[in-house]
């Protein structure tokens, strides 16, 4: 019996991830289940230490906890390290080994879309931890120029500086996206009620290069990045195939069965 969750501030309630992981353990054939389980900040060293005693193979870690988790875990994967957040933790008899594969994730969710990064230039939107992510993994496809455009321009250099890219500031953004072939949304918003400010920045754009936009936000209706694709003939992935990849890798850590996230993503399309 593989026991398996996700933990979070109450917030995890509304996660995605038991719906994906239990129709593949369904489809591979493992008994088993996965939960999401609300844990406060001050119980969470309580519960990662009851973590081998309460037969999980695993857990997912969201926010707010994913840099908190640090102090209680006996290793860290490169990503982690690299991030300093954890997403994915692996219970190794008493050892607890944290990973991220958040990076991985966006990774083979965007050469799914069939979009090549290296060599071409490419400018990320928002530079908080949701951002760090997306741009380590960019600058490992080697994407260049790479720009990291921020509201608040010092966080943007700092992010650049600790992970590569150049740091630019909105308006500097709104100049470089004409010459951009990929636009990633790492901000929060992706809808005019979340920041009309935002939502209008974008439909200002001159972006007539653009080949592919990603927003790693999901559930949106009303989503101005996906205008933005459609309005310059760009194609278009929201975060649910990000969220389908890096669910695809947690997976495998846990059960040593490689699945492609393509069934992941089924699974939250209801194809499953």
């Amino acid at each position: 019996m593989i026991r398996l969750a996700v933990i979070g501030d109450q917030r995890v309630i509304h996660s995605l991830s038991p719906r994906m992981h239990n129709a593949v353990l369904k489809e591979e054939g493992l008994a088993g289940s996965y939960v999401a389980i609300p844990v406060e900040a001050d119980q969470l060293g309580a519960f990662l230490g009851s973590l081998a005693g309460g037969g999980f193979a695993g857990v997912n870690v969201t926010v707010p906890h994913k840099q908190a988790v640090l102090p209680f875990l006996d290793h860290l994967g490169e990503e982690a390290t690299t991030l300093g957040a954890v997403n994915t933790i692996v219970v190794k008899g008493e050892r607890l080994e944290g990973g991220n594969t958040d990076c991985p994730g966006f990774a083979q969710a965007l050469t799914e879309t069939g979009y090549a990064a290296s060599g071409r230039p490419a400018l990320v939107v928002g530079a908080g931890g949701a951002a760090r992510s997306v741009v380590l993994a960019l600058a490992r496809l080697g994407a260049a120029p790479l720009w990291v455009a921020a509201r608040r321009p010092a966080q943007a250099r700092a992010l650049c500086a600790e992970l590569g890219g150049e740091a630019i500031d909105m308006e500097q953004a709104a100049l470089a996206v004409a010459d951009a072939r990929l636009l990633v949304n790492a901000a929060a918003a992706s809808s005019p009620k979340e920041s009309p400010e935002l939502a209008a920045w974008a439909g200002s754009l001159n972006a007539s290069r653009l080949e592919q936009v990603m927003d790693i936000n999901y559930g949106r209706n009303d989503n101005f990045w996906a205008e933005l694709a459609q309005a310059h003939d760009a194609r278009f992935a929201d975060g649910l195939v990000m969220l389908a990849h890096q669910a695809a890798l947690s997976f495998t850590r846990w059960t040593g069965r490689p699945v492609a996230g393509a069934r992941f993503l089924a699974a939250l399309e209801g194809a499953a």
